[in-house]
């Protein structure tokens, strides 16, 4: 594909002292698309004045390049430092050297901004498994296709796709992400610091004015009239949904982020997290005293909070459906379809991840220019950081399955549709064997003599799975032993959970800190272990391998060998050719 630059512009030069350095934002290597908006920020160490402070971009003072200067905020926060700052900025293609001056120092960094050729795909349907390991798809391979003598009898739908690729998910600030700049990464193609989405996350006192970028929704919307479509079986607030449409630095501002999507009219929003949608006074948690409910159903939307309700907006597509299903997350299949563990007594009526994704297609099929649509299997993530492998591989046999229906929709149509499949950040886990051990009966031996390794692992004896590809019972006697590298203290029992979601620790006597859950002390062979983690955590943390993306479709041909996090929004802005699209 070609692509056309200006004048290539020699590596960037660190001429300021460490005390004196100036962060520029966007952050140096950035990429993005031509014709994108972002904000640009520059902040001093110090106290700078309008005479000293200067920002060039390739040579040309920036008030000139954008035809507005940029505002100096002469004590940011009311401290002894200053800044630059100039919002919805958009550049065409080109390398490009930023240099900001506060009259003794300099500070340079290095931008890309390319080009697209003409579209290519109508749609684009981003698959995020949240935490999703490697263990995670091989247990569901396992268990929803079975396996004899040494082969399974089928793959995944998310496995079997024509392109593969492995993503680095390192975030600005750290190695290891969690999945809010990890799903920004995906949303704006630029880096972040852990804890944000949609902008590079400042130094200034409020969470909500850092620098922004323009999400791959938001672009495709304002540039091509795309349709929007975020589905999740979260907390709609959360982390990975939130970040496809809204902009802050501090994730758990779940009241300032039903706001944003409210501002962003997004055609279709499906999820758990409806107590943030009511004021207290009516059993919510909003501190505003605000009704999200009547607000999007007073803006035109369809409103649906179970299955039956959801199954019944299928019929007849409105434009626009809100669908909130628990006022916190929603539950996993496990526990809805066998168990009936966690919240389903009080919300028994939700729906699967295939019948949201069902109707938000129906939905997003009806507008003519086309559909952006993310849809996050979330609660991969939340068993895995819980130690909870069952319930964490049952979801991605959901995943699974949803894809596979999405793929045969997209065949139906021509294939005209870019569908990517991955996971946002890794959890440490692994498949080591089998565990023996007939839950019937009292466990022989201590827990780590009852996993079988090498040959004394054999293969798992779960039932033949259903049509959807979940067996009916975990409680078997060779159950898969995924175990995780990161651990807090807790009691390990070897066996599933069954009377609802694993808790492994609970507050310990210093505050801050977590112990184990006496709740599994008296399990049939449990055993404390201590574990390898900081007191303050609670639970298994994400850790920094690269994440399987598989795709299909439109401009999958990108999808290949080792890329970036960043590089996952390009192959999308590529497929819907953003930069080619009419300029406003």
């Amino acid at each position: 594909m070609t692509r056309h630059f200006v004048t290539t512009i020699a590596a960037a030069m660190l001429i300021s002292s460490a005390a004196a350095a100036q962060t520029i934002y966007p952050i140096d290597r950035a990429e993005m698309v031509a014709g994108a908006k972002f904000d640009l920020k520059v902040e001093f160490a110090g106290e700078v004045t309008a005479g000293n402070a200067s920002l060039t971009i390739n040579g040309t003072d920036a008030a000139t390049l954008f035809g507005k200067a940029p505002e100096l905020i002469a004590r940011e926060d009311g401290k002894p430092q200053s800044a630059l700052l100039l919002r919805e900025l958009t550049l065409p293609a080109g390398h490009y050297q930023v240099q900001a001056s506060d009259g003794s120092s300099q500070q340079s960094v290095r931008w890309t901004v390319y080009d697209t050729a003409p579209r290519r795909a109508k749609n684009v349907i981003l698959f995020i498994g949240d935490g999703l390991s490697p263990a995670h798809r091989i247990a569901a391979r396992l268990l929803s296709k079975g396996i004899r003598e040494g082969k399974s009898f089928g793959k995944l739908a998310i496995d079997d796709m024509p392109q593969m690729a492995l993503v680095a998910t390192a975030g600005s600030d750290s190695i290891i992400t969690d999945s809010a700049n990890a799903a920004s990464a995906y949303a704006t193609g630029h880096k972040t610091a852990v804890n944000a989405m949609g902008v590079y996350a400042d130094r200034s006192a409020s969470p909500f004015d850092d620098p922004k970028v323009e999400t791959i929704a938001e672009l495709a919307k304002r540039r091509l009239g795309l349709a929007v479509g975020i589905v999740t079986n979260t907390e709609i607030e959360d982390a990975t949904p939130a970040a496809m449409l809204t902009h802050t630095r501090r994730r758990a501002a779940y009241d300032q982020i039903v706001e944003q999507l409210f501002a962003a009219q997004p055609q279709v929003l499906m999820g758990g997290g409806g107590a943030h949608f009511l004021p207290k006074e009516a059993g919510g948690k909003r501190k505003d005293g605000a009704d999200y409910f009547a607000k999007f159903r007073d803006a035109g939307y369809r409103i649906a909070t179970t299955a039956t309700e959801l199954d019944a907006v299928s019929k007849d597509t409105p434009p626009k459906l809100l669908g909130l299903f628990a006022p916190g997350n929603m539950d996993g299949v496990l526990d809805r379809r066998f168990l009936k563990g966690g919240g389903v007594a009080k919300n028994p009526d939700q729906p699967d991840l295939t019948q949201q994704v069902a109707v938000a297609l129906d939905v997003l099929s009806k507008h003519d220019a086309g559909f952006f649509l993310m849809v996050e299997s979330g609660l991969i993530d939340k068993y895995a950081h819980a130690l909870d492998m069952e319930r964490a591989v049952y979801d991605t046999i959901m995943l699974d399955n949803a894809v596979r229906q999405t793929r045969d929709w997209a065949k139906a149509r021509g294939d005209d549709t870019l569908i990517l499949v991955l996971a946002d950040h890794n959890h440490p886990n692994a498949l080591v064997g089998t565990i023996n051990d007939d839950m019937s009966a009292p466990p022989s031996g201590t827990a780590r003599e009852r996993i079988g390794v090498y040959d004394k692992a054999g293969f798992p004896n779960y039932p033949s799975p259903d049509a959807d590809g979940y067996p009916a019972r975990i409680d078997v006697s060779r159950r898969l032993a995924i175990l995780s590298a990161s651990l807090p203290d807790h009691y390990e029992t070897l066996r599933p959970k069954l009377d609802g979601p694993n808790e492994p620790t609970t507050p310990g006597d210093t505050p801050g800190t977590f112990k184990a859950n006496d709740k599994y002390k008296d399990v049939p062979g449990a055993v404390l272990r201590i574990g390898n983690l900081p007191a303050m955590m609670n639970a298994s943390v994400h850790s920094g391998e690269d994440v399987i993306l598989t795709a299909t479709g439109p401009g999958s041909e990108r999808v290949r060998g080792s890329m970036d996090n960043t590089e996952v929004f390009r192959v999308m802005a590529e497929a819907l050719g953003l930069a080619a699209a009419k300029k406003e």
